[in-house]
C-alpha cells in the first residue's frame, strides 16, 4: 500500500520520491496544501474504489497515517 500511495504523490502532486517516507509529514514535509489533500482523497477514493469519511482526512498527518487507513479499510 506505502508504494502505492507513494506513486500517486509523485504522480499526482509532484512530490520529490525521496521525501516520501511513512514518517513524512504531508504539510510539514511534503508541502502538501488543503486543496492538495482534498485531490489527493479524491485520487485515493478512485484508485482504490473506497470511501474516505470527511472526517476522517482530519487524521491524515503523515504519509503513514494515511496509509495505515486505506489499509484498514481496504
Amino acid at each position: 500500500m506505502f508504494e502505492q500511495f507513494k506513486a500517486l504523490l509523485v504522480d499526482e502532486l509532484q512530490v520529490e520520491e525521496d521525501k516520501i517516507t511513512l514518517d513524512a509529514e504531508l504539510s510539514g514535509d511534503l508541502g502538501i496544501n488543503s486543496i492538495e489533500l482534498a485531490e489527493l482523497v479524491m485520487r485515493c477514493e478512485e484508485t482504490f474504489s473506497i470511501d474516505i469519511d470527511d472526517n476522517d482526512i482530519h487524521n491524515f498527518v503523515t504519509v503513514g497515517d494515511v496509509v495505515n487507513y486505506l489499509e484498514s479499510i481496504k
